[in-house]
């Protein structure tokens, strides 16, 4: 048995249990020649709750959701997905997996030559097994979700503002209905009130679809108001883990640079006015 099966055990089949985590790494590490990325990195994300992952530049933050994604491979150890190590899958099975979660990237990542329909469509049609009304209903239905109108299915990504580019986006990472929602730097590019919007519309999805849902984000208000936890990527690996508060309590100069200078003191106060709100009378 070589190295990598030794660290990630057999195939899970997406049999997964309360206890499994839906995304597993153990031990890995990312070289770029002699660079090395990341050294003996772990971490678990459990199912149902919203994960983010943080970090200074070079730490790699992109480079681990992409290993998640399997668009890119470790050096060395294991990523588990719904309990398989997709980097043991061949390109069939690995697209079998990736039908079971949905990636909502920076920009969007619209096809522009393709109009808002048929972008949404996209991932159904790749399937080759729907009718074309059965993905007609879905789309409407996926549109409709992310707050975008069937008025709006025959523009072209050309015609759309910021906001609704993300939109359209959300509601492709949606089509297949994922059980697990990547998301890299979801409200870049947003003013306030957007981002803000974005972001309800985000909680409202995940606690309605049940999603685990894995981020990757430099915006504190976005991060606070998201986090069930927070990774924080240094020195090769994470540094910490935990809710909001434990982390930001941990001795360490990025923790200190990042989230108790004065952009995250105001983030951290908008969070305790918010939760505030939200606490019921007794």
């Amino acid at each position: 048995m070589d190295e990598h099966t030794d660290k990630c055990g057999g195939a899970g089949a997406l049999k997964l249990n309360g206890d499994t985590p839906v995304v597993e790494i153990s031990k890995l590490w990312t070289k770029f020649g002699r660079t090395v990325v990341h050294q003996d990195l772990n971490l678990s994300i459990v199912r149902g709750e919203i994960l983010s992952i943080v970090g200074g530049s070079g730490t790699g933050k992109t480079v681990l959701l992409r290993q998640m994604l399997g668009l890119e491979h470790p050096a060395r150890g294991c990523v588990r997905v719904f309990g398989e190590d997709i980097g043991k899958s061949d390109s069939a099975h690995l697209q079998q997996l990736r039908n079971h979660w949905g990636m909502l990237f920076q920009q969007g990542a619209l096809y522009s030559a393709l109009t808002v329909f048929d972008n949404v469509a996209q991932p159904m049609r790749e399937l080759r097994a729907l009718p074309e009304d059965l993905i007609r209903d879905a789309v409407l239905l996926k549109m409709n979700m992310v707050g975008l109108g069937p008025e709006h299915a025959g523009k072209m990504p050309s015609d759309l503002s910021g906001g609704m580019i993300k939109r359209v986006a959300l509601a492709r990472a949606l089509a297949l209905e994922p059980k697990l929602l990547f998301l890299d730097e979801p409200t870049a590019g947003l003013d306030p009130d957007l981002s803000e919007t974005f972001v309800a519309l985000i909680q409202s999805l995940h606690r309605e679809l049940g999603l685990t849902v894995v981020m990757v984000t430099h915006d504190l208000d976005t991060l606070f108001a998201l986090s069930t936890r927070i990774a924080v990527l240094a020195e090769k690996h994470v540094i910490a883990i935990g809710p909001t508060r434990d982390v930001i309590q941990v001795e360490h100069p990025f923790i200190k640079q990042f989230f108790l200078g004065d952009r995250g003191k105001r983030a951290l106060a908008v969070l305790d006015e918010r939760r505030a709100e939200q606490k019921p009378e007794v």
